[in-house]
């Protein structure tokens, strides 16, 4: 599954735990990754990604941002991974939770292993 691909390619690069889903317990600094769609084309998997950046502060939620995108990036590093492409990212606050989030999408192209 690409997502544990992706949730152990995150924790292997950043300083912040990567969760499915939000956390019951959630620490200062964390992520949520999660997949909203999996076309495939011409024998080619590709999975768009959203990626929940959080933070203590709004400033501290960018540079988890920050620094996820990288190791996004990075995923083409990766045998299984053919192209990683950010389809953008924004602040979006999360008023359920009373968090501050940034939120990145990512489109991945990937071989099922």
């Amino acid at each position: 599954m690409i997502e544990i691909i992706v949730k152990e390619h995150l924790e292997g690069r950043l300083d912040a735990p990567v969760y499915f889903e939000f956390p019951k317990n959630p620490p200062e600094r964390f992520l949520v990754l999660r997949k909203e769609g999996n076309p495939r084309e011409n024998l080619l998997d590709s999975a768009t990604l959203i990626v929940d950046s959080y933070g203590p502060s709004l400033l501290e939620a960018a540079k988890v941002n920050a620094s996820t995108k990288r190791a996004l990036d990075s995923l083409v590093d990766l045998p299984s991974v053919s192209a990683s492409k950010r389809g953008g990212d924004y602040p979006l606050v999360d008023t359920k939770n009373k968090r501050y989030r940034y939120q990145a999408v990512q489109n991945i192209t990937y071989y099922e292993e």
